[in-house]
C-alpha cells in the first residue's frame, strides 16, 4: 500500500468513526441493521461459492451485531421481549448457518433481518421528520 492510499484509507476510518460518534440513537440503530444485513447477504453469497472462511468472517461479525442489538434492549419498551426472542433465533441461526454452512439457513436469517431493517428505517425516518405546520399541513 502506498503512502497516499494508506493516508486515504486512515482518512476514510476518522470520518466513519466520526459519523458513528456522531449519529442520534435511531441512526445507530439503522446503521447496524444494514451492515447486519449485508453481512448476512455477503455470507450467504461466500457459503454459495464455497468461501467458508469469508462467510465464517461475515457470519461472526452478524453475530456480534445482534449481541449489541440484544444487549441494547430496554425492559421499559412493552416489545423487548418479543424482539429479545428474534434476536435469539437469529443469534442461533447464525451460529448453526456457520457450523453447517447451510446457505439456507444463512437465508432464513436474511429473511428475518431485511423486513425489520425497513422497519426501524422508517421508525426513524418518522422520527427524524419535522412535524408539520400547519402552513405544511394547509398545502398537503
Amino acid at each position: 500500500m502506498t503512502a497516499a492510499a494508506a493516508q486515504l484509507r486512515a482518512a476514510q476510518l476518522r470520518y466513519q468513526a466520526d459519523a458513528v460518534m456522531s449519529a442520534p440513537p435511531e441512526r445507530l440503530l439503522t446503521m447496524l441493521y444494514d451492515r447486519l444485513l449485508l453481512d448476512v447477504e455477503r455470507a450467504q453469497a461466500a457459503q454459495e461459492t464455497g468461501d467458508f472462511g469469508g462467510a465464517n468472517a461475515q457470519l461472526q461479525h452478524a453475530q456480534a451485531i445482534v449481541a449489541e442489538l440484544t444487549s441494547s434492549l430496554t425492559d421499559a419498551w412493552d416489545g423487548s421481549a418479543g424482539l429479545r426472542s428474534v434476536y435469539a433465533y437469529l443469534t442461533r441461526t447464525l451460529i448453526e448457518a456457520n457450523v453447517a454452512r447451510d446457505p439456507e439457513r444463512t437465508r432464513a436469517c436474511r429473511d428475518v433481518i431485511a423486513p425489520l431493517r425497513d422497519a426501524w428505517h422508517a421508525a426513524a425516518a418518522s422520527v427524524a421528520a419535522p412535524a408539520p405546520t400547519a402552513a405544511m399541513a394547509a398545502h398537503a
